[in-house]
C-alpha cells in the first residue's frame, strides 16, 4: 500500500510538471512514449514475437499522438495508409503464418491504434478551443484534461477505499474478486463530489465558458466513473484471459502503464464524445 500510495504522488507531480509543457512538442513527444510502452505492454501479453509486426504497432502507437497533435498539416489521406499497414500485417502472418495468429494480429493492430488514439484525446481537449471556438476558451481544455484524470483516478481510489471499509457485495467475483458493488457506488459518488468541488474552484479562478455548467459536470462525471470502472473490469478480463497479473511492472505497487491507464482508454474517448455532443446540440 505505502508503495502504492508514493508511486502514485510521484505520478501525480509527474503529470503536473507535463502539463507545463501543454503547447510544447515535449507534451505529444511524452504521450506518445506512453502510448508506446502500453501497446508493447499488450504485445507481450497477447504472445506477439513476430518482430516485424512488433515494430509495425510501435511505429503506429508512437506516430497517432502526432498525427492528432498536428493532424492540420498532414495532407496524406488516413485511409490508404490504413489499407497498407493491414495488409502489410496480413503479409507477415502469412509468411511467418506458424509462429503468428489472425488473433494475435487483430488484437495487436487493434491495441495499437486504439490505445494511442485514446489518450490522444487529452490533445483533442487541449484543443477545444480550436475545434469549437464558439463554445470553449483555450482555458477550458485544461479544465477537460484534469477533469478526465479526475474521473478515472478518483473513482479507482474511491472505490478502493469505500469498498475496503463498506464492501460486502462483490460487483465482478470471478473477473476481479476484490471489487465490490459498495466500493463501486462510492467510487462513483465521491468522485462527483469531488467534481463539483473542482468545478466551482476553477470556475472562480479562471472563468470557465458557460457552455460548462454544474449538472453536466455531475452527470458527466457519474457517467465517465461508471465507464471508468467497466474499462477496469475489461481489462482485468484481458489479462485474466492471457494468465497474467499485471501488464507490467514499471510502475511499483501499480503494475504496468496499462494497468495505471486502463481505465484511461475508456474515459478520455467517451468524455471527447460528450464534448462534441455538446457542440452538436
Amino acid at each position: 500500500m505505502k508503495t502504492r500510495i508514493i508511486t502514485g504522488l510521484v505520478g501525480v507531480v509527474i503529470v503536473i510538471g507535463w502539463l507545463f509543457s501543454m503547447y510544447t512538442p515535449i507534451f505529444t513527444a511524452v504521450l506518445a512514449i506512453v502510448a508506446a510502452i502500453g501497446v508493447y505492454e499488450l504485445l507481450k501479453a497477447f504472445e506477439m514475437k513476430n518482430i516485424v509486426l512488433k515494430v509495425l504497432c510501435l511505429a503506429i502507437s508512437v506516430l497517432l499522438p502526432f498525427y492528432y497533435s498536428y493532424k492540420s498539416a498532414v495532407t496524406v489521406p488516413l485511409f490508404p495508409v490504413i489499407t497498407v499497414i493491414v495488409l502489410l500485417a496480413l503479409i507477415v502472418m502469412v509468411l511467418d503464418f506458424k509462429n503468428t495468429k489472425f488473433e494475435q494480429v487483430a488484437c495487436s493492430l487493434f491495441s495499437a491504434a486504439f490505445v494511442p488514439s485514446a489518450l490522444s484525446c487529452i490533445i483533442l481537449f487541449r484543443d477545444t478551443y480550436i475545434n469549437f471556438p464558439e463554445l470553449f476558451k483555450k482555458t477550458d481544455g485544461i479544465f477537460f484534461i484534469l477533469f478526465a484524470f479526475f474521473c478515472c483516478w478518483l473513482s479507482d481510489t474511491f472505490a478502493f477505499f469505500c469498498g475496503k471499509f463498506f464492501g460486502k457485495h462483490k460487483l465482478s467475483p470471478v473477473i476481479s474478486p476484490k471489487k465490490t458493488i459498495e466500493g463501486a457506488v462510492g467510487g462513483v459518488i465521491c468522485t462527483a463530489i469531488l467534481n463539483a468541488v473542482f468545478f466551482f474552484v476553477f470556475r472562480m479562478k479562471f472563468n470557465l465558458s458557460e457552455s460548462i455548467c454544474l449538472p453536466l459536470v455531475i452527470i458527466s462525471s457519474v457517467c465517465l466513473s461508471v465507464i471508468s470502472i467497466f474499462g477496469d473490469l475489461a481489462a482485468s478480463t484481458i489479462k485474466r484471459h492471457h494468465g497474467i497479473k499485471d501488464f507490467g511492472n514499471l510502475l511499483p505497487g501499480h503494475g504496468g502503464v496499462m494497468d495505471r491507464f486502463d481505465s484511461s482508454c475508456f474515459v478520455f474517448p467517451a468524455l471527447y464524445a460528450i464534448i462534441s455532443l455538446i457542440s452538436a446540440i
